[in-house]
């Protein structure tokens, strides 16, 4: 029964949140309590321990992912849910890591995210179809890519994004300026790039969610 599923609801949007908890009510699930930002919305969780939190993303103070964080942590036993507009590959790569139980965009229908939380309830992960075809066809393939990566490689690519010179990189790591540019040059093919000087360091700009875990 849904009034056995209890919840914390939070969005930073009092319109939005009003409407999403009408919707709730309506299908008679159990909200515990709301929050309009996410140290609220931490600090209700932590109070409550709700079956479920439903965090939107971008909120005041800390986002939906940084809520996340912390209460596993703290071995907190509630099951998340993100509901936001957020489509990027970042996001959907961040939602990946940090292992939640659901991403539905805003956008759809509000029985998706009835059907998302029925799963979640039943220890099954439910993300939306776009999610999902984010996942299957931006993310996937370059965790791929990623993975042919020597652990020297890795290394050079974060020095790339923290926007190190060859010459620098060689310093840091002992090696001559001309390993370095080999290594650059592997990377490069192997990540399917275009060879180009700067190819490698705007890689990492649009994929920095990325280097986090490598």
């Amino acid at each position: 029964m849904t009034n056995a599923i209890t919840l914390v609801v939070a969005d930073d949007h009092p319109l939005l949140l009003k409407g999403l908890i009408d919707e709730l009510k309506a299908y008679n699930y159990s909200i515990l309590a709301t929050a309009e930002n996410g140290a609220q919305a931490l600090d209700k969780i932590m109070q409550f321990q709700p079956v479920i939190a439903i965090l939107d993303e971008e909120m005041p103070m800390l986002t939906g992912f940084e809520i996340i964080k912390k209460c596993k942590e703290q071995n907190i036993a509630t099951k998340f849910i993100i509901l936001t507009s957020h489509k990027e590959k970042a996001f959907v790569y961040k939602a990946k890591t940090l292992e939640i139980s659901g991403y539905i965009i805003k956008d759809e229908p509000f029985q998706e995210l009835h059907k998302c939380i029925q799963s979640v309830r039943m220890g099954v992960p439910y993300f939306s179809t776009l999610f999902s075809d984010v996942f299957e066809n931006e993310v996937a393939p370059q965790l791929k890519k990623i993975k042919l990566l020597s652990p020297s490689e890795r290394t050079i690519l974060r020095l790339v994004a923290q926007e190190k010179s060859s010459k620098e990189i060689g310093v840091l790591l002992s090696v001559s300026n001309r390993t370095v540019e080999k290594h650059r040059a592997n990377i490069i093919a192997k990540l399917g790039l275009v060879a180009a000087t700067d190819a490698l360091l705007l890689w990492t700009k649009e994929h920095r969610e990325f280097l986090e875990n490598i």
